[in-house]
């Protein structure tokens, strides 16, 4: 990992999909994936630790939400992004998320390089 690359983190509670981003994401050398969170909680407790760069957010997640945990990484930690990925394209769930102080949103059947585009534009890159 080197220090140009766009540290992201990736909070989605399907575990499959989650490895499978993983794999995507990795294979582009501006991004090192530094961790996953099965749960919004989780998400909130790793940005607090690894303070990475982006927090790809999936809105609907067990014990903490993806806008309860965007309003709380957004609060603690403005400097790590939120752009939420997720299957949801209601317009009210994109303004919930815009409230929230997520950056960006991203739904689950865009193309990787939508995905990717929206990751560096989150990180200012």
């Amino acid at each position: 990992m080197t220090g140009n690359q766009v540290r992201v983190l990736i909070a989605d509670d399907q575990r499959l999909f989650a490895e499978a981003l993983e794999a995507i994401l990795t294979t582009d050398g501006r991004i090192a994936v530094v961790g996953r969170a099965a749960n919004g909680e989780e998400a909130v407790a790793l940005v607090r630790g690894d303070r990475p760069d982006v927090v790809l957010m999936d809105i609907a997640m067990p014990i903490l939400d993806g806008i309860a945990a965007t309003e709380a990484i957004a609060a603690e930690t403005p400097a790590t992004r939120v752009v939420v990925l997720t299957g949801s394209d209601a317009p009210e769930d994109i303004t919930r998320a815009r409230a929230a102080g997520a950056a960006g949103y991203v739904t689950k059947d865009q193309i990787a390089g939508d995905l990717v585009r929206a990751i560096l534009a989150a990180a200012g890159r």
